[in-house]
């Protein structure tokens, strides 16, 4: 904010203009002397914010700027002494930033909050004032853009403050609007910074900024920010593209020509259409030059076509592949299967009788101004939603929204910001929160997959090339660390599978709490929620990972014995002790112990069917207890995806566990699944957690557990 004000002219020719055509160029230093003087009337609005004015009204002919100008007397009397570095006085920063979203149509409460956005941050005004001001929308919105202090934060200052305005985005969308306005704007006038400020600032701008904004869907910011990131970053390839732009103004542009063609056929065809020609930004032009080498001159722009409503789309794509030579591979439906920005436009592109390719967008006026301007465009998402609460809460306010279920099913709360909101929540690392937020961004692609189970909700948003280990664990949470395999469109599957949009998942879950995660989950898993619950259980439970050296392989045993007492005692003198087979108790399972015939003690856990038909039969009961060390004997089930050797790599693993085998039985395979039961003889009860952890580790099995 403050500490990124440098010179308003630096890179000019680097700027894209998000003006209208026809509106005088804002002149900072002159609403600087302006907001020196401050209002001039209580009749009228301050000078200053006339442009400001003239752009909201554009889009909301009915605002009251009244709150614009209450705002604006406050941010310029806070600020009043404060300058920028570029030695403009300070207001004109909120200035700027709030005609920036002035310009995409941002409604009054968003304008408001911008203009006081620096208030809290860098003047004596507090939040306090703000809410008795303006009300709990704005101070809301106010306190999400404000920066935690570095002096209580020290190096961790910027990822707080990132995570702080994440958590408000959550509740209020239009928190990150004004971020991103603020960082344009900062980003504009860079130049008066030492070069390696620069650098750090534009690193951060496209590592979290730009990828916020594209997710946002305010590509008019984004194609900006994009820009001046490349002019700071790549300063060679920019004036190279800079220098390949400026020949092609030189030269005839055919697309003008090709324009007129498009209107001409679509008059002729009776559908009523708007037609321009749309230039590249610089980094566009960059991606095509590196991807088709030497351009041609229908390379550096592209053809927009709006219309009324979303079937004249379909009406303009059907003329244009009639009357021109389409480009099949060329042709995306963002109408029928929006992106996940809110983004929808049909893409295709024609090849003219000149030889000429050039790319066609074509969609509705609604659709233009939600591809420009993203959530800024959809006004305050909550309104509606808090009316019709009608609180204790104040209509319109967050806290209001927050009540409300269907904030959660708003198209400004999308799948990705939810499973960020998450897990960030199991990352107070500020290290690990910068790093896994950057890698979360970089997905720029989401995939929707469904729940076979029909929960609620009945689809799982996941970033591309997720598996089903991810799945598991957006619908699970820490509970999927038992998870042992799944169902893909009804089909058997490992974990390690990559999901496809559009598919079915049943994801099957082990009956043993002390079921973990595999090391080479990591391997497999895509979303931060999923890396960081399984490395916290790995951390935690370090003996999971098999020894490198393991103990002298023990002799096989097949002789099916029945086992006596182990380390079970009973207070019955000179009693014979038995460990039942039902239910095979090891230490320090709670148990009971039972007179049977011949005097005999027989011991079964406390929570085996056996107990309640032994009480229900007036068995005597006798107390059991168990000694401080022993061998003891206990039957595990292992269930696993059959496949060639299974058999020998399971009672390797046992066997590598020094842990001696008294019976096996393996069962016919059902549906590609395979059943073990083995009886094993333990030298210490206390090695059962390690062997189950070892036998789940072999190739192909999916679930261990006591019998």
């Amino acid at each position: 904010m403050s500490a990124e004000a440098t010179n308003p002219e630096a890179r000019p020719e680097a700027r894209p203009e998000l003006r209208r055509r026809g509106r005088t160029r804002l002149d900072l230093r002159r609403l600087g002397r302006a907001a020196l003087l401050g209002p001039t009337s209580r009749d009228r609005l301050p000078d200053a914010i006339g442009h400001v004015a003239e752009a909201h009204r554009a889009h909301h002919p009915d605002a009251d700027l009244s709150l614009l100008c209450r705002a604006y007397v406050l941010a310029e009397s806070s600020h009043r002494g404060q300058m920028r570095k570029s030695g403009e006085p300070y207001i004109t920063h909120p200035l700027a930033v709030t005609l920036i979203l002035a310009e995409l149509g941002a409604e009054t409460t968003t304008l408001t909050a911008s203009l006081l956005h620096d208030t809290v941050e860098d003047t004596e005004v507090t939040l306090d004032q703000v809410r008795a001001e303006f009300g709990d929308e704005v101070c809301f919105i106010v306190d999400g853009v404000t920066k935690v202090e570095k002096i209580d934060y020290g190096a961790a200052a910027e990822p707080e403050t990132f995570r702080k305005m994440l958590v408000a985005t959550g509740n209020d969308v239009r928190v990150m609007s004004i971020k991103l306005a603020d960082r344009l704007h900062n980003m504009r006038t860079l130049g008066v910074m030492r070069p390696e400020k620069q650098a750090r600032i534009a690193k951060v701008t496209r590592d979290v900024l730009i990828p916020l904004a594209e997710r946002l869907g305010v590509q008019a910011l984004k194609t900006e920010l994009e820009d001046l990131v490349f002019a700071i970053l790549h300063p060679e390839e920019y004036e190279y593209t800079r220098a390949l732009i400026a020949a092609h103004a030189g030269e005839r542009d055919p697309l003008p020509a090709i324009a007129d063609s498009v209107k001409t056929v679509l008059r002729d065809a009776g559908i009523a259409a708007e037609v321009q020609v749309r230039p590249r930004h610089f980094v566009s032009v960059h991606r095509i030059a590196r991807g088709r080498g030497e351009l041609r001159g229908s390379d550096f722009g592209r053809i927009l076509v709006l219309v009324g409503e979303n079937a004249d789309c379909y009406a303009v794509l059907g003329e244009l592949h009639t009357c021109f030579t389409p480009v099949v591979s060329e042709f995306k439906d963002f109408i029928a299967a929006p992106k996940f920005n809110l983004y929808q436009s049909l893409h295709t592109a024609v090849a003219t009788p000149a030889g000429y390719v050039a790319e066609v967008i074509v969609r509705t006026r609604q659709m233009h101004r939600v591809a420009e301007a993203g959530v800024v465009a959809l006004g305050n998402p909550y309104a509606h939603t808090a009316a019709e609460t009608a609180a204790p809460a104040e209509a319109g306010s967050p806290a209001a929204a927050a009540d409300c279920d269907e904030e959660r099913v708003d198209p400004t709360r999308p799948g990705w910001l939810s499973r960020l909101l998450d897990w960030q929540q199991s990352a107070p690392d500020p290290d690990t929160f910068w790093s896994v937020l950057r890698a979360e961004l970089a997905q720029d692609r989401e995939i929707t997959v469904f729940r076979a189970d029909g929960g609620a909700p009945g689809t799982i948003s996941l970033p591309a090339g997720a598996s089903c280990i991810d799945a598991a664990y957006a619908q699970y949470g820490e509970a999927a660390h038992g998870c042992i395999g799944a169902r893909v469109n009804g089909r058997l599957t490992s974990l390690a599978s990559r999901l496809s949009d559009g598919d079915t998942v049943q994801l099957l879950l082990a009956q043993d709490a002390s079921s973990g995660p595999a090391a080479d989950w990591l391997e497999h898993a895509r979303t931060p929620a999923a890396r960081i619950a399984i490395s916290s259980w790995l951390q935690a439970h370090p003996d999971s990972v098999k020894p490198t050296t393991a103990p002298a392989r023990a002799p096989l045993s097949v002789v099916g014995a029945r086992g006596g007492g182990g380390n079970a005692v009973a207070d019955l003198p000179d009693a014979t002790v038995r460990l039942a087979g039902c239910c095979t108790p090891v230490p320090p399972d709670a148990v009971a112990g039972f007179v049977v015939r011949g005097g005999a003690v027989t011991v079964h856990r406390i929570h085996c069917a056996a107990v309640a038909q032994m009480r229900a039969l007036g068995r005597t009961s006798v107390a059991v207890h168990w000694r401080a060390t022993a061998d003891c004997r206990v039957t595990l089930l292992a269930e696993s995806f059959g496949r060639p050797h299974l058999l020998a790599d399971l009672t390797e693993a046992i066997a590598r566990q020094g842990v001696e085998v008294v019976s096996a039985t393996v069962e016919p395979p059902v549906e590609q699944r395979v059943r073990h039961t083995y009886t094993l003889q333990l030298p210490d009860a206390t090695g059962l957690p390690a062997l189950m952890r070892a036998m789940r580790d072999v190739p192909g099995v999916y679930d261990v557990r006591r019998a």
